[in-house]
């Protein structure tokens, strides 16, 4: 869809905006409501060195908005399944917790931090619908590029 490829480049242009890590991923990511239009967005870093960019984005939204529940987030890296830090749950779980039901990914996570990223298929285990957009990877990793990926 044309739309999924606009938010998904607002994506990229959030994780521009990342501070540099050397034992993270930069990554954007937007919430866009059934309507067309934004409602929250978020970056790797943006506020706590630990945030995670859709952690950041559901985070300026109220648990349980209604809106949530026919809304897509983009992102531009699959959302995490497990986290490094303890007590900061898995993002894939955060957009089970919150009811969106659509999810649109750049890339899929290396296993580069941690092994097995399953956070596609856990979403999809739990009814969330998941589209690739693969010819924006390279764009969606470039500010990356400092991990040796």
């Amino acid at each position: 869809m044309a739309d999924d490829r606009f938010w998904m480049w607002r994506a990229i242009e959030l994780a521009e905006l990342c501070p540099p890590a050397a034992g993270a991923y930069s990554v954007g990511a937007v919430i866009v409501g059934s309507d067309g239009r934004e409602l929250a967005s978020g970056y790797s870093r943006e506020r706590d060195p630990k945030a995670h960019a859709e952690e950041g984005a559901l985070a300026k939204l109220a648990p349980g908005d209604p809106r949530l529940v026919s809304a897509t987030l983009y992102s531009t890296l699959e959302p995490c399944s497990r986290r490094a830090t303890a007590g900061r749950a898995p993002c894939a779980d955060r957009i089970v917790r919150a009811g969106i039901p659509r999810v649109v990914i750049a890339w899929r996570e290396p296993a580069l931090f941690v092994a097995d990223c399953v956070g596609v298929e856990s979403l999809r285990e739990h009814g969330v619908e998941v589209v690739e957009l693969p010819d924006l990877a390279a764009a969606a990793m470039a500010m990356n590029r400092h991990l040796d990926l």
